[in-house]
């Protein structure tokens, strides 16, 4: 498969629980192309019988299909099954794992950039940053820009994609409409990555990448909000099974919500006491050097309780997942806004409310860069 064979484009958060059903006509085959690599990702080694039974799709098909997928270096033949029936025994079917790899952007951090090779897995294999430092606008950009052609550059094999959570406001075309602390206002930043390397691209808010991660790769497999802390503030929601992106792309964009009726300090939106003033990590760090950092922390909590309350109600969410530094996070924040939750929703509808960090560290949103390169690419979610 080459780069070429595939547009960069936005991604528009598909479905995460597929049905295995078949497709109208007109777009069958590449349905039925997504449905197998799908299977095999999953079962990990099938045979071509097997994968007919599985898809319920013809043995014609599956030939024809497997064919095309072991050409383009998707798919090898992994030997003879182990099977002790009488014939021949079947050749058995993998994904092929070490042909291809991808590239993680995570660009909400505070004072750097990320980036990571990954396998077909969502593994880490080899890493980047580079430091933000002042910058913002183009400087910012071209930042980013730079950290993905290294990455491109490091790739010992063929990149599937790009995929990258940026902070702030992100359409389906990938354009960053709004991220007011990196300066960027109506940032085609998919086209410009895939001008610059040629690949396919794909791009979301940062906090939508990182609940796809958890769904993906962590502990999560139902409802849930995963609130990113970095740079700024954002939540990504999963809602029986799908992401909400909302009706202008800013599902989830929690930041800069104004909680509380007093205090705060002005937040770069041009407001005053958003949600980012009391946890944005610059600012809980320098209010946590400068006074009682349990008291600044335990408040910094509550706000965030205050903000998660209507959502978690609204939704009825079972599980709120923290994802930023833990030293901040955990502990008296955490434990503060679960009391703040409790106090402000219904018990017996929220009395078994788990709020926790994520398991997947710091690598959270470039894994779940990983997996929007799967689901863009292969159709495996």
């Amino acid at each position: 498969m080459t780069s070429t064979d595939a547009p960069a484009h936005g991604f528009a958060f598909v479905q995460l629980r597929q049905r295995n059903a078949k497709s109208l006509p007109e777009h069958a085959r590449s349905h039925n192309r997504a449905l197998v690599l799908r299977t095999l990702y999953r079962a990990g080694e099938l045979s071509r019988a097997d994968l007919a039974r599985a898809t319920g799709l013809t043995k014609v098909t599956i030939s024809d299909l497997v064919a095309d997928l072991i050409a383009d270096g998707l798919v090898v033949e992994l030997g003879q099954s182990d099977d002790v029936r009488p014939g021949k025994p079947a050749t058995m079917l993998g994904i092929n794992r070490t042909g291809h790899c991808i590239i993680g952007l995570d660009l909400s951090g505070a004072d750097r950039f990320q980036g990571a090779v990954l396998d077909l897995d969502g593994a880490v294999t080899q890493r980047r940053e580079v430091a933000l430092g002042d910058a913002t606008g183009e400087a910012a950009l071209e930042r980013a820009v730079a950290l993905a052609e290294q990455l491109v550059a490091d790739a010992p094999m063929p990149v599937l994609g790009i995929g990258v959570g940026s902070p702030g406001v992100v359409d389906l075309r990938g354009v960053v409409l709004t991220a007011p602390n990196l300066g960027w206002t109506n940032v085609a930043l998919l086209e410009r990555l895939a001008e610059t390397t040629g690949l396919p691209v794909f791009v979301g808010n940062d906090a939508n990448v990182a609940a796809l991660a958890e769904v993906s790769f962590g502990d999560s497999r139902g409802d849930l909000i995963v609130v990113t802390v970095g740079h700024g503030v954002g939540a990504g929601l999963i809602i029986d099974g799908r992401p909400v992106i909302g009706s202008r792309s800013a599902a989830g964009e929690i930041g800069h919500v104004v909680v509380g009726t007093s205090g705060g300090l002005p937040c770069a939106c041009g407001k005053q006491g958003c949600l980012e003033t009391w946890l944005a990590v610059p600012r809980l760090e320098a209010a946590t050097a400068a006074g009682d950092a349990d008291a600044v922390l335990a408040e910094a909590g509550r706000r965030l309780g205050i903000a998660l309350a209507p959502v978690v109600a609204a939704l009825n969410l079972a599980e709120v997942v923290l994802s930023g530094p833990a030293h901040l996070l955990d502990g008296r924040l955490a434990a503060a806004a679960v009391a703040t939750l409790r106090s402000r929703t219904l018990e017996e509808l929220h009395g078994d409310l788990v709020l926790r960090m994520s398991t997947l560290g710091t690598d959270i949103v470039m894994r779940g860069a990983a997996a929007m390169v799967l689901a863009g690419r292969l159709g495996v979610t």
